[in-house]
């Protein structure tokens, strides 16, 4: 018996459920599952600011891709290709078999799924800056060190600042 390798494959985006689900049952009924091992959807938490509530939900961070642990052989390879939803194997011309994705990447893709279950990550990111330049508005443009950067998701805007110029502190709200 061959050793089961990891392959990513391409699905239509937005049904990558529907893939692994007709994956599953394609294989459930050619019998053939001491020949395949786990299919992962690439998935991770994300906690949102939904109306003032935190909400966490699900993100696919490879929209279009699913991971199969198989033994890669020609009806193997045929039943995934085979499969509706399914457009094909990753790396690999229509009619060759593809190669496996390394141990390294694939520990760096499980880990990634892990992770994200256990501690989700925020859905908006930012990024503190030591400069704001500030134009439009009141006056004329202006640029200075920034103070007390921070994000608000409660609030209407994304982001708030304090710029200091001209021995003066202006608050700063962005959209």
């Amino acid at each position: 018996m061959a050793e089961k390798k990891w392959y990513v494959v391409h699905t239509y985006s937005g049904f990558e459920n529907k893939a692994k689900k007709s994956l599953e049952e394609r294989i459930r009924l050619e019998g053939l599952q001491d020949q395949f091992g786990e299919i992962l959807i690439p998935m991770e938490q994300v906690v949102e600011m939904v109306k003032g509530e935190k909400k966490t939900s699900k993100r696919k961070f490879f929209p279009g891709y699913i991971l199969v642990q198989m033994e890669m052989n020609d009806r193997t390879w045929h039943l995934v290709k085979n499969t509706p939803k399914v457009t094909g194997f990753v790396g690999a011309a229509s009619n060759q078999q593809p190669p496996p994705i390394s141990d390294a990447e694939v520990q760096r893709l499980t880990t990634q799924i892990s992770e994200g279950t256990l501690k989700p990550k925020p859905k908006v990111q930012f990024e503190a800056v030591r400069q704001l330049q500030r134009h439009g508005g009141r006056g004329e443009p202006r640029q200075g060190p920034a103070q007390g950067v921070g994000v608000d998701l409660r609030a209407r805007h994304a982001g708030r600042a304090r710029l200091h110029a001209g021995g003066e502190d202006e608050r700063i709200e962005t959209l």
